[in-house]
């Protein structure tokens, strides 16, 4: 049995102790809506996916500043706030003029930031909400998570393969049309399965390209447009090295593992597979990106890859912690040459092996290798990161 989506405890807290507004930001459908709810039941709330509430704030925004004078709210909560950017003027006044404090949530600050002159120099606080982490679940089920993903409500579902389908094709309609983020819709669908080929590998515009049938500047723009509305982020490539030729190519990570199974064909990840690997690495990664963020270590993220094919998956900070990743049930000295190489090269404070062995293991040289059960429960503990 697996909880209801308004059940997992959330472990992101907005806190506006002090300060008058803050942006909390999200992919579609991570839990935001429902989280500001459980957190917030009292305040006054604007849903702009309500279209009459959309269309009478777009016809005239300044109606928001007047019945914010007449409630007096103690809060205010303006929910997909992208849909309406002239609203962060009236914001702005009110945080100028009144005593209300705001909540400004959204999945993409591209159109804010296109359609307002500012986001509220300064004033607000920014949030991220990541899809759910080993610690809001409790047990967690590998084989759910790399075949259902992380989002909340797919992740309880018993068989989510329709929500994955409908979960692209409404970022499609949402996001990407209605925002008109790009004229030429058709070519950014066969992108977003294009990307799903080079998922976690290092960059290349002109293949892609190829692939989708446009030219590579358009390309960038498009994995720009994932990076805006929050459905992809790029890992930076490490580039000091004392004595090796390393790659200076970034890689680019879709934000859940179960939207790429979406854009791949939903077909099932088993293990001992290609693809079972890359899923687990993915996975760990997106649990760092969201351990560092909801304890607001403001750390880089990074990859470290030679020329002659030597790489650690995911480097932390400057060196304070090097991860590889192997899904494998027996770690041995050949999974280990990039995390040796990388120390040879370069002083790392802490060097770890997640896997699939059964118990943690401290090698000769210091190397730790967890299972990733144990990883995901230390890093959240503190345990890993100073």
């Amino acid at each position: 049995m697996y909880s209801r989506t308004s059940e997992y405890r959330r472990t992101l807290r907005i806190h506006l102790a002090g300060h008058n507004a803050a942006f909390l930001w999200g992919p579609r459908q991570v839990g935001k809506t429902t989280l500001l709810r459980q957190q917030f039941p009292r305040a006054t709330r604007y849903d702009l996916l309500d279209s009459d509430v959309r269309t009478r704030l777009l016809l005239r925004p300044s109606l928001l500043r007047e019945e914010v004078l007449a409630r007096r709210d103690r809060l205010v909560i303006v929910d997909e706030v992208q849909r309406v950017p002239a609203l962060l003027d009236e914001v702005h006044w009110c945080l100028e003029n009144t005593r209300t404090r705001f909540v400004l949530c959204g999945s993409s600050a591209r159109k804010v930031r296109r359609g307002a002159a500012n986001l509220l120099g300064g004033r607000a606080w920014r949030y991220e909400l990541f899809p759910l982490t080993t610690r809001e679940i409790g047990e967690c089920d590998l084989d759910r998570v790399l075949n259902h993903g992380l989002l909340p409500r797919h992740y309880a579902e018993a068989r989510p393969e329709r929500s994955l389908r409908s979960y692209v094709a409404d970022y499609l309609e949402q996001e990407i049309q209605a925002e008109a983020l790009t004229r030429n819709v058709a070519a950014f669908g066969r992108f977003l399965e294009a990307v799903t080929l080079t998922h976690g590998q290092l960059l290349n515009y002109a293949n892609v390209a190829r692939d989708c049938g446009v030219s590579a500047k358009t390309v960038r723009e498009y994995y720009q447009i994932l990076g805006d509305t929050l459905l992809g982020h790029e890992l930076a490539p490490w580039r000091r090295s004392r004595s090796r030729r390393l790659i200076e190519t970034a890689k680019f990570y879709l934000f859940d593992v179960g939207v790429v199974r979406a854009l791949s064909g939903l077909r099932r990840i088993e293990p001992g597979t290609e693809e079972f690997g890359r899923a687990f690495e993915h996975f760990l990664v997106e649990e760092v990106r969201a351990y560092l963020a909801y304890t607001e270590r403001h750390w880089p993220l990074s990859f470290w890859r030679t020329s002659t094919g030597l790489e650690v998956d995911l480097i932390v900070g400057d060196l304070d912690l090097a991860i590889e990743v192997k899904a494998t049930r027996l770690v041995d000295d050949r999974h280990l040459r990039g995390l040796r190489a990388l120390r040879d090269d370069q002083r790392v404070r802490r060097a770890v092996v997640v896997s699939l062995d059964p118990v943690p293991r401290k090698l000769p040289d210091g190397i730790v290798v967890y299972p990733w059960r144990t990883f995901c429960a230390a890093l959240w503990a503190g345990e890993l990161l100073g």
